[in-house]
């Protein structure tokens, strides 16, 4: 996105004008809104380039950037992609390694991560897909609370596969953990200060 036009480099007759504190002075000369910038100190931006006239803001075009770029970055520090992380299972698998499979795709979905449950058939178990289809729905009801299936269990050579999706995005985990963070520090802080002084009285 190209930057906006400013100050000598609008070229229109006309503009339609806002102040430094957002107040609408209305449709004015060029050359009248030019020099309501200089007296102010600050710079004419070109706001809304395609209304007729344009509408132009008077403002500090520098801080106004820098401002920007911060909120970019910011935005794109919460842009995590959501990764897709696997967990394997055997069809006769027993409950202790089925459990320690289901936390650990627990902890990713909380993440915000997606989650490919695979089964592994060995030899003569791919004939009974239909046990391969249970284990996995009785995962998916198992996981239910953090995701949603987004793939059903389909065969793909000599595994079947199915897809949980998180119910919160990357950044959504991730701006609820700043918010909680925030919030733990500032408890700590309240309660360091509301501390009681233990009162001492003086003997007799």
């Amino acid at each position: 996105m190209s930057d906006p036009r400013t100050n000598e480099r609008i070229r229109v007759p006309e503009v339609r004008l806002v102040g430094p504190a957002g107040e609408q002075i209305g449709v004015v000369r060029i050359e009248a809104a030019l020099r309501l910038a200089q007296e102010a100190d600050l710079d004419l931006v070109e706001v809304a380039p395609n209304s007729k006239p344009p509408v132009v803001k008077i403002m500090d075009y520098g801080k106004f950037k820098y401002e920007a770029a911060q909120k970019a970055k910011e935005a794109r520090r919460n842009q995590a992609n959501t990764v897709l992380k696997e967990v394997r299972f055997r069809l006769k698998i027993d409950e202790h390694d089925y459990e320690t499979k289901r936390k650990r795709a627990e902890g990713f979905l909380k993440s915000g991560d997606k989650v490919k449950a695979m089964i592994l058939f060995r030899g003569r178990e791919q004939s009974r897909p239909e046990q391969g289809v249970r284990l996995l729905k009785k995962f998916a009801e198992d996981v239910a609370e953090f995701g949603t299936v987004e793939s059903s269990p389909k065969v793909d050579g000599r595994n079947m596969v199915m897809v949980v999706a998180p119910h919160k995005n990357k950044s959504e985990v991730k701006t609820e953990q700043n918010a909680q963070r925030a919030a733990n520090k500032q408890a700590a802080r309240e309660a360091k200060s509301t501390t009681p002084v233990e009162e001492t009285t003086a003997a007799e």
